[in-house]
């Protein structure tokens, strides 16, 4: 296990997959009924600023994968430019992110089905769940990459014929009763602060994104798969949370009607086809679930192996690749064993460790771009400017944004949780006297980073 390594295989369009599985199509139906209260109907506009947004951020994304092709994502990315110390910090941060995914996917799916079969107890569900993505991350990211283009295709299923229904309702009089409304965008009746609110919501419905990243040394030339990949995730999915929520509004506008807004796509289902796609749609979650763990689950063993290989983990632990699988058993399996927790951990809970964490590693992956590029490389002239500088200037900004409308208790979790890390990174370096450890890059990527 020592000298085995990550097998490349990957092109863009497993690159992709695993994007959109890991950002759940279907969750743009978690949060419409919440975010359509907030913005007064107005989600539509709302994504459309958050996915602007994001586009920065996935730039930048993009622009470190250029310099640094290899596993690690935001933790290699800050080292390199940056600062070893920052880089371990940031690593440890967003393991938030990452560790707490496969857990909310898992708890999620759990509460789903438990309502639906009562007898069967919750934790038999969740449990089922953590062996069954743990055992597919085991065997190889090929046979992920197969499970995930089932369960994304299932999920665009529900999709199309989520659009389908509404838009035959709209016809038939049902909603607006119309296919062409200006409001769900412009509307001078509402306030763009309530809209910019909905949107700090919608932002974290585009991880997935930057999971992508974790995959470099996996992927074949990823300095220029990724980007194209990273890209593709974030207006792929971007296209479709701003048509579904559109399409949401016209068949069922009047948000103010919703039961409870945290269900409120079930009430749509509901209305629009019946107990059947009611049913079905709730199938479609589930699938959703299912394919964000999946991919969660294989993008923290990556990030983890990137950090045991470089030693800041116990790298007999950490840092070993399976000679036959050729993927990072021990992390995989350590991650379904804390995506157990879920049987004592609620969802509010974690959901704001993720919040904490996305937006860290967001922040300084566009100031590694103007670190590396803008300060250590002097690219500065010209074009370079709005390269380096202002476009990752303006994701900075963006994400620093959507830290301050962070609820209080999310913010509290991640000081606490950035606090252990600087702990740790204290008794690592031996109060700051050395270094700590930094990535190893083989002769191989090497060749890669230079070419």
């Amino acid at each position: 296990m020592e000298n085995a390594k990550l097998k490349r295989s990957l092109t863009v369009f497993p690159l992709v997959l695993f994007g959109l599985a890991y950002m759940a199509p279907t969750t743009v139906f978690s949060t419409y009924g919440v975010v359509a209260e907030i913005t007064k109907g107005m989600v539509p506009a709302a994504y459309i600023i958050a996915l602007v947004g994001m586009l920065f951020t996935a730039y930048s994304y993009g622009q470190m994968v250029k310099a640094y092709p290899v596993a690690g994502s935001a933790y290699t990315f800050t080292q390199k430019a940056l600062n070893p110390h920052l880089g371990f910090l940031v690593g440890w941060v967003i393991l938030l992110d990452y560790l707490f995914l496969p857990m909310i996917n898992g708890l999620l799916i759990a509460i789903y089905l438990n309502a639906y079969f009562p007898s069967v107890p919750f934790s038999v569900w969740l449990i089922a769940f953590v062996i069954l993505i743990t055992a597919v991350n085991i065997i190889g990211v090929k046979i992920a990459t197969k499970i995930n283009l089932l369960l994304v295709a299932f999920q665009f299923l529900i999709i199309v014929i989520f659009t389908f229904l509404s838009i035959k309702g709209v016809l038939n009089g049902m909603g607006s009763g119309t296919l062409f409304m200006s409001s769900p965008f412009v509307n001078g009746d509402i306030p763009l602060s309530l809209v910019l609110a909905g949107s700090s919501i919608l932002c974290l419905s585009f991880l997935g994104f930057d999971a992508v990243t974790t995959f470099s040394e996996e992927t074949i030339n990823p300095k220029k798969m990724i980007p194209k990949a990273i890209f593709l995730v974030a207006l792929i999915g971007g296209g479709l949370f701003v048509t579904i929520s559109y399409i949401s509004h016209l068949v069922y506008p009047n948000f103010q009607a919703f039961k409870d807004p945290d269900s409120a796509s079930l009430e749509i289902a509901m209305y629009i086809g019946g107990h059947l796609f009611q049913s079905i749609f709730l199938a479609g979650y589930i699938t959703g679930g299912l394919a964000s763990g999946l991919s969660a689950h294989a993008s923290v063993s990556r990030l983890l192996y990137a950090m045991g290989r470089d030693g800041v983990l116990p790298k007999k632990i950490f840092g070993q690749i399976h000679p036959k699988f050729q993927t990072p058993t021990h992390n995989i399996i350590l991650v379904g064993i804390f995506a157990l927790s879920a049987l004592f951990v609620d969802l509010v809970t974690a959901s704001s460790f993720i919040n904490f964490g996305a937006l860290v590693a967001f922040t300084f992956v566009n100031l590694s771009v103007i670190s590396h590029y803008f300060i250590r490389e002097k690219q500065r002239n010209g074009i370079n400017a709005l390269k380096y500088l202002i476009l990752p200037l303006i994701g900075t900004s963006f994400t620093i944004w959507l830290w301050t409308s962070l609820d209080s208790k999310a913010l509290l979790l991640g000081l606490g949780w950035f606090g252990i890390g600087v702990i740790m990174l204290l008794s690592n370096t031996k109060m700051f006297s050395k270094r700590p450890p930094e990535l190893s890059i083989d002769s191989a990527i090497e060749k890669e980073i230079k070419a």
